[in-house]
């Protein structure tokens, strides 16, 4: 994938130019093999979040199950994403309210099919999926919220593990394994040094090792971001979002 660049127009915000969801809306077909392979791996990367608002919808887990991959077949399957809003280009609130539209019209006809139609377009581990779900906190926050909290969670956890994967390509795995826990959490001596004495680094290395770091994981949470969105000012919009669905005061940690 290309480097994300906003268009050089300083008038006012500018799509970007190569991200996978750009790819998908400016496409928009399924005969587009590069659109198409965009949409499956956005959809792969994100569709946990669905699920399990289906499942807090109070469908049945199999029923769940179903609907998730008849969903995605639909979606890939068809010109649906024609649909969509390039100015309203979150890729989050495309899916959830594709979605809803989904359940309420179309669900009993998709489940008179074979279970899953024949049509698993996307591999989706629902074991996992519900020893996950089943793990999640008792909540009353409504299925809305709870999508936000799983898009959140989501993203954070992609960012981590393109993050991992810049730090094992440069040789310090052990660097990252070690300071992970404090890129969000506070900022405390006691375990600085326990980090500087596990590393063999003075405290004072240790503490710039982390501030890069913090840096490293912000910029990887835009970059991620930055695939599901249109414009450079709905990447600031997301990241409040995505701070709020968490309700964490900072992420990444102070600097």
């Amino acid at each position: 994938m290309s480097e994300h660049k906003p268009a050089s127009n300083p008038s006012g915000p500018q799509p970007f130019l190569t991200t996978r969801w750009s790819l998908v809306l400016e496409a928009g077909k399924p005969s587009n093999e590069t659109s198409r392979r965009a949409l499956s791996e956005l959809c792969e990367t994100y569709w946990y979040p669905l699920y399990a608002f289906v499942r807090r919808r109070g469908y049945r887990r199999e029923d769940a199950q179903d609907l998730t991959q008849a969903f995605f077949a639909r979606l890939l399957e068809k010109q649906v994403v024609v649909a969509a809003d390039p100015a309203r280009g979150r890729f989050r609130s495309f899916l959830l309210g594709s979605l809803k539209n989904f359940l309420a019209n179309e669900w009993d006809r998709e489940l008179t099919q074979k279970r899953g139609g024949g049509r698993a377009l996307l591999s989706l581990d629902f074991q996992l999926a519900d020893e996950r779900f089943v793990r999640e906190p008792v909540t009353h926050a409504t299925p809305e919220k709870e999508f936000e909290r799983n898009w959140a969670v989501a993203v954070l956890e992609r960012a981590l593990a393109r993050l991992q994967s810049e730090y094992e390509t440069r040789g310090k795995q052990a660097l990252f394994t070690r300071l992970k826990p404090a890129l969000i959490a506070p900022d405390e001596d006691e375990p600085r040094r326990a980090m500087a004495a596990d590393l063999g680094m003075t405290e004072g290395a240790v503490k710039v090792a982390l501030h890069r770091m913090r840096h490293a994981f912000r910029d990887a949470l835009r970059s991620e971001i930055s695939e599901t969105v249109h414009t450079e000012r709905d990447v600031e919009d997301e990241l409040r979002a995505l701070i709020d669905a968490l309700g964490a005061p900072e992420v990444g940690g102070s600097s």
